[in-house]
């Protein structure tokens, strides 16, 4: 085997660590000024912390795990990027440390670790790469990836071996450098604590909420502090929304393919640094302003009464696969920090992006943990949705819900305090775990999310399906303890078609992502009602508001945890690009004029007023599945299921083809007391769901169900009136209309 010195050799490269771009370096550091000492310091806490050093001298503490390296330069910068190297020649528990007297916050910087080039048993470490602290909690800078930042020869005329040949020229002037923070005060923060049952959750980005909204300032617009703004958070508690759902805030960088196609990543699904927000959404400037200016965010979204979830992506990270960059983890311990196939040249790929973060390992476990723990305590959130959370619980190679990173999480004091939620499948073998997280967990429900669509366009075979997921989905998760809010009920999400594309287009259309319109997936269960994307045709306009009304009026009436996706409630489109990772521009940024155009208007007012009967009515807001049976001597079911004829569901029922479903939920059989004890009591209702294209008569349930019936919403109508409705007596045959929703108060 050919080793990689050869193998420059040969092509007439210089051996490592000399040459012409080693010289460059040297020249350049020669005109910086000499070292500051350096102190022994702590092993912990991992990361820079600013503090007073001993005799009340004020400087930084480093901390940098990093197994198998044989040497640490800690690399501090200044204002004209020149850099002075201070090497850390501590090392306890697998530690390299030291406390920099006068290092104050501001202070930019870097790591170089030393030792062993072997990529054939996983050893990637190159000097001549400066990484990026994985606890930095400030990035200054953004990531570019030009040749320089890759710690093989990424050009190399042989790729099948271009991983093993190592690149020596220096990559510090090409990535971001770390900031030293200084902590502020969180005590004055109350967090609003909503229980799981009565949530219901509006997943946004911060920058394309904020881009286009004309009350925030110009300047503040796409940050932290445009959402902090109050024309922002009026919105939201308009909606009635009671938790924000933050697209990844993690640094991250944007990969290299989409680099050469002039496009960035937008969703930031690539992250790189766990402890720091991402320095492009703040407002106040990349040299530690983001800190305080997320914070600042968090505590007035907490103060109109919205708990923060983060969106939050542990199972990869933007160094890819042995063809990407080396930023980070990679140049640390990447045979700690990664799982390599048998073939320690290759990465495990649960992920689908090139590598899998191994979790099993104590140190990965920990880097984890610690940021988590760091964005409840110091940064304030309240939860977080697990992007892939399948590939966190895997042990050695299988999915194992008794897995170390959920071990943890169960006993740890801090996070199992927090929401929560899973994405439950990764890409790799066994990963698709929907309903099979322990309790604590909630998780994304994509069977509701596939019934749903499949109802409303007449293509479930029979309601068995449309029953379990209206209901709390109980076939999934009544067991362990878990409750119906373990099912985060979604019709839609950022990855593909918002609700209105869901009705307007047939399939997708991802030509502006560069992909040759491959990307994105091809199921999307969606129905264009007549006509791809948009329309003259008023019939087939209205047809496509009636259907948005059916979708959301199903989403936020079903049992479980509603989640909407910011802009479904305005009638935002993609224009069918159903994977708009890629797309930082108009496709994906929110279009507040939606909210002044009559056509649309209709459509926000039915989304707050679901909101608002929900918040108002437990029945809709179950802590405890249905069982089917009365809950007091003279009461009734909780829930029954009826016919269009009048006459509850038979099992044969629920076997035969059918358009219409009509479900009864009895608010004088809620299983649990309130706060103080005393029985939960609400009203009664009947909902009508109707998905055939031509009305139906539907015969009103008689006593002891009901003597009468007022109808609360009708999806038929665009306006919905807050005057009582239409009164229907107990038996009478009332007429649904073609693909609609009847809401109805039992009396």
């Amino acid at each position: 085997m050919t080793s990689a010195a050869e193998q420059r050799a040969r092509a007439g490269q210089p051996a490592a660590g000399s040459g012409p771009a080693a010289a460059a370096v040297s020249g350049a550091r020669r005109a910086v000024p000499p070292a500051p000492p350096v102190w022994p310091g702590a092993p912990t806490p991992l990361g820079a912390r600013f503090r007073g050093g001993p005799d009340g001298v004020a400087g930084t503490n480093f901390a940098l795990w990093a197994a198998g390296a044989e040497a640490v330069r800690l690399c501090l910068f200044d204002e004209r990027g020149r850099e002075t190297q201070v090497p850390l020649t501590e090392l306890t528990h697998e530690i390299w440390h030291g406390f920099v007297p006068g290092v104050m916050p501001g202070q930019r910087y870097g790591y170089r670790v030393d030792g062993r080039w072997d990529p054939w048993t996983g050893a990637r470490w190159n000097p001549a790469k400066l990484l990026l602290d994985p606890y930095a909690r400030a990035v200054d800078g953004e990531f570019r990836l030009p040749p320089e930042v890759y710690g093989h020869v990424r050009d190399w005329p042989e790729q099948h071996v271009a991983d093993t040949v190592r690149d020596d020229r220096d990559s510090a002037p090409h990535v971001p450098k770390g900031v030293v923070v200084h902590d502020d005060d969180w005590s004055d923060d109350r967090r609003p604590k909503t229980p799981w049952a009565d949530s219901v959750i509006y997943e946004l980005h911060v920058r394309g909420f904020t881009k286009l909204h004309p009350g925030i300032p110009e300047e503040l617009r796409g940050t932290y502090a445009g959402l902090a703004h109050p024309a922002a958070i009026e919105h939201l508690t308009r909606l009635g929304v009671t938790a924000v759902e933050l697209l990844p805030v993690h640094q991250y960088a944007h990969e290299d393919h989409l680099l050469r196609r002039g496009l960035k990543n937008y969703w930031g699904y690539n992250s790189i640094g766990y402890f720091a927000p991402h320095a492009a959404y703040a407002a106040s400037g990349t040299q530690g302003g983001q800190v305080g200016e997320f914070k600042r965010m968090v505590r007035a979204l907490h103060a109109a009464g919205i708990e923060v979830i983060l969106d939050v992506v542990y199972n990869h990270t933007a160094e890819a696969g042995e063809l990407g960059p080396t930023l980070s983890l990679k140049g640390i311990d990447n045979r700690g920090y990664y799982r390599l196939q048998h073939d320690a040249r290759r990465y495990a790929d649960y992920t689908g992006c090139g590598n899998t973060l191994h979790v099993v390992q104590p140190q990965v476990l920990r880097l984890i943990t610690d940021s988590l723990r760091y964005w409840v305590t110091e940064m304030g959130v309240d939860g977080f949705r697990f992007d892939l959370a399948a590939a966190l619980a895997r042990s050695m190679h299988d999915v194992d819900m008794l897995s170390p990173f959920l071990a943890v999480i169960a006993q740890d004091p801090v996070l199992r305090r927090v929401k929560l939620i899973a994405e439950p499948w990764d890409v790799g073998s066994g990963g698709y775990q929907v309903g099979a997280f322990p309790p604590l967990w909630t998780e994304w429900n994509d069977r509701y999310r596939d019934t749903v669509r499949d109802f409303w366009r007449h293509a479930l075979p029979d309601v068995r399906e449309m029953g379990y997921r209206l209901s709390g989905s109980s076939d999934l998760y009544a067991w362990g303890g878990r409750r119906p809010y373990a099912s985060v009920n979604f019709v839609t999400a950022h990855d593909g078609l918002t609700l209105r594309d869901l009705v307007s287009y047939g399939g997708k259309h991802n030509a502006a992502n560069g992909e040759g319109n491959r990307d994105g997936t091809d199921d999307n269960r969606s129905w264009n009602c007549g006509a791809e994307g948009e329309t003259d045709d008023e019939r087939i306009r209205s047809l496509r508001r009636r259907q948005l009304r059916n979708l959301m009026t199903t989403l936020l009436l079903s049992t479980g945890v509603p989640m909407l996706v910011a802009g479904d409630e305005l009638g935002r489109t993609q224009r069918g690009n159903n994977n708009a990772y890629c797309q930082d521009n108009e496709i994906s940024w929110l279009d507040w004029s939606l909210l002044d155009d009559p056509s649309w208007r209709p459509l926000f007012d039915l989304t707050s007023r679901l909101i608002a009967l929900r918040h108002r009515h437990p029945v809709l807001r179950r802590r405890a599945f249905f069982s089917g049976r009365a809950h007091s001597a003279a009461g009734l079911r909780d829930l029954a299921w009826f016919t269009p004829r009048g006459e509850e569901m038979t099992e044969g029922d629920w076997y035969a083809p059918a358009a219409t479903l009509g479900m009864y939920l009895s608010g004088q059989d809620i299983p649990g007391r309130d706060e103080r004890g005393a029985p939960v009591l609400d009203d009664s209702f009947l909902a009508v769901l109707h998905a055939g294209d031509r009305p139906t008569a539907f015969v009103l349930p008689g006593p002891p169900w009901a003597q009468r019936y007022e109808v609360v919403v009708d999806t038929s109508r665009e306006e919905q009136s807050e005057a009582p409705g239409t009164l229907y007596p107990a038996g009478a045959a009332v007429t649904v209309p073609a693909r609609s929703v009847l809401f109805l108060r039992a009396g």
